[in-house]
Parts: C-alpha cells; sequence; structure tokens
C-alpha cells in the first residue's frame, strides 16, 4: 500500500476541516490532530473504511479501534450507558479519558470496531480541531493513534508522515499534541465496578487493580508496543557512547522530558523525545528513572512497553 496515496497536509483552519470532511465522506483516511496525540480518523460506519485503517497501519485485526463522538448523548446511541458510565462521562468528557462499554445492537457500526468483541471503546475529545471536524460530519470517527501499528506514537504532523506518508488521504496540521499520551481508557462492568486497561493523563480515584477479561479489550494492551526500533534502556543514570540519552530533572541528556522534573511537561515530550532518539545515529537508547506516580505511571507504562521486543 506504501505509495498509494499522495497524502495532504491541510492547514486546522474552515477550508482544511472541510476538506477533510469531504475525505472522510468518501471513506478515505485523514490523521487528525487531538489532545492526547494524533488519530487516524475514518468513518466508523464503513466496514470498508475502517479497514483501511488496519491496512495503513499494519494493524492486528483482533486490536479494537476507539470510536470518537461529539457529545454523549451521540454515544448513548452506539453503547449501553450505566449510571456509572454517565457519571464518568460527565465528569471527564471533553477529555482524555475512554470508556469501554457494552456496545448497543443497533450502534450501526462497521464490525471491525470492536474487533469481534461485544464492547465498544468510545471517547469524546477535547481539542478545537477534532471537535470541529467531528461536528462537521453525521457519523462517528473510528480513529487509533496515526502511525504504523507497534511504533511510536505521533504528536505532530511530522511525525505522521515519516510513518504514514503516502499510505492515507491527508493529515490536518495542527501543532503539537498538548498531552502528549494517549487516553486512560477504563472498562465499565456491569456490575458496576471500573477496571483500568491503560493509564494515561484521566487518573480516577476508585477503580479495581485489575481487568477481568483475560484478552486485549482495548488499544495499549500488547506488552511491546511504542517501539523506537532499537533497544531502549531503563532507568539510565548515564549513558555510554553509544546511547542517546533521554533525560529527566538533574539527569541531562539529547533530549531532556522536563529539565526541572515535572511530570506534566515530561509526559508532552515523551514521543518528541523517542523520535528523535530513533532518528539518530546512536544504535541504542537510554533513558532516566521516571517517578512513577500520577502521570508518570503512564509514562513507565509506555517505556516499558517500547523497551519489550516484540515477540
Amino acid at each position: 500500500m506504501s505509495g498509494k496515496y499522495a497524502t495532504e497536509t491541510l492547514q486546522a483552519n474552515e477550508s482544511g476541516i472541510a476538506r477533510a470532511a469531504a475525505i472522510l465522506r468518501a471513506g478515505g483516511l485523514v490523521a487528525v490532530p487531538t489532545e492526547t496525540v494524533y488519530g487516524l480518523a475514518a468513518r466508523a460506519d464503513s466496514e470498508e473504511a475502517v479497514g483501511r485503517i488496519y491496512e495503513a497501519k499494519g494493524r492486528p485485526s483482533f486490536n479494537p479501534l476507539i470510536v470518537h463522538v461529539p457529545t454523549i448523548e451521540r454515544a448513548e446511541r452506539l453503547a449501553v450507558f450505566s449510571a456509572k458510565a454517565r457519571e464518568l462521562a460527565q465528569d471527564y468528557w471533553p477529555g482524555p479519558l475512554t470508556l469501554v462499554l457494552p456496545r448497543r445492537e443497533d450502534a450501526g457500526l462497521a464490525a471491525r470496531v470492536a474487533a469481534g468483541l461485544p464492547t465498544l471503546a468510545l471517547r469524546m475529545p477535547d481539542h478545537p480541531v477534532m471537535s470541529a471536524l467531528l461536528e462537521a460530519v453525521d457519523f462517528p470517527l473510528a480513529a487509533p493513534s496515526a502511525n504504523r501499528s507497534g511504533f511510536i506514537s505521533p504528536t505532530s504532523a511530522k511525525h505522521v508522515l515519516a510513518s504514514l506518508d503516502g499510505r492515507i488521504d491527508a493529515v490536518i496540521d495542527g501543532g503539537a499534541s498538548q498531552a502528549g499520551l494517549e487516553s486512560t481508557i477504563l472498562a465499565v462492568r456491569d456490575d458496576g465496578n471500573v477496571d483500568q486497561l491503560r493509564p494515561g493523563p484521566v487518573k480516577v480515584a476508585r477503580r479495581n487493580s485489575a481487568s477481568g477479561f483475560a484478552g486485549i479489550e482495548a488499544p495499549g494492551q500488547l506488552a511491546s508496543h511504542y517501539a523506537p526500533g532499537k533497544p531502549l534502556r531503563l532507568n539510565a543514570g548515564d549513558h555510554g557512547d553509544d546511547e542517546f540519552m533521554i533525560g529527566f530533572g538533574d539527569i541531562a541528556g539529547d533530549c531532556t522530558l522536563s529539565e526541572v522534573g515535572d511530570l506534566k511537561e515530561a509526559a508532552s515530550r515523551l514521543y518528541a523525545c523517542l523520535h528523535l532518539g530513533a532518528a539518530s545515529d546512536k544504535p541504542r537508547m537510554a533513558v532516566a528513572s521516571i517517578p512513577d506516580r500520577d502521570i508518570g505511571k503512564a509514562i513507565n507504562d509506555r517505556l516499558r512497553r517500547a523497551a519489550t521486543p516484540p515477540d
């Protein structure tokens, strides 16, 4: 599929959004900025369009997609909301929280969105460009991260094009993503319990410590993910001459997540630093220790997966 498309770069303005909406209506693929990372959007009600996402990313068929909606009311047309699910949506939407809920039989979505599961992953994003695009179309958007499957997530249009140029129709250049990490994913169970399937920017205090489902229920659960394509050493206090060092706090590096040790800044810069390290001429990478608290838990989750060799 490489080179099949002449990928357009669209401006994040009214005309760019209108052009992106037209591409999506026709079943095409558009990379769109969100507050987390750039997402690869396609209309979620089209089997053919959703199939193009899997093809462009090289994504395994068992890995479900997140469906993005502009309002809670639109979300309730697609999934069954319990009182707990509605409470979470009202408290955290729009924002970087994805809810995994029972899929409605009359949702009218492509089967591949759910990857054969009876549940659906839903999010209402908090980004002016993605929000405007969702309002410009009359269908929900399936939108996993806009990168080749298993590799570093994109937080800029440049990152998207480095991975998917020629494989998608267009990318809207909305600048750097603010949060820099993918959404928190929570599964709301029939008994009212809530399991965290993926840590992220949103911290919800009351939840179970482990999922009650043994398989893949949502994106970001594979052991090897976010890979830079070269060995990555964690919790490094120093680095060798052959290592690209990612620093934090007092530990300097070729790229530093946050000189002042701010975890929120570190999250926003994580993928940018991983991209720089992947593109460097050094064959190995190392990263300083990140405190395992607050959003640091999500950073460490991504780093552990990035350091795990693929099967």
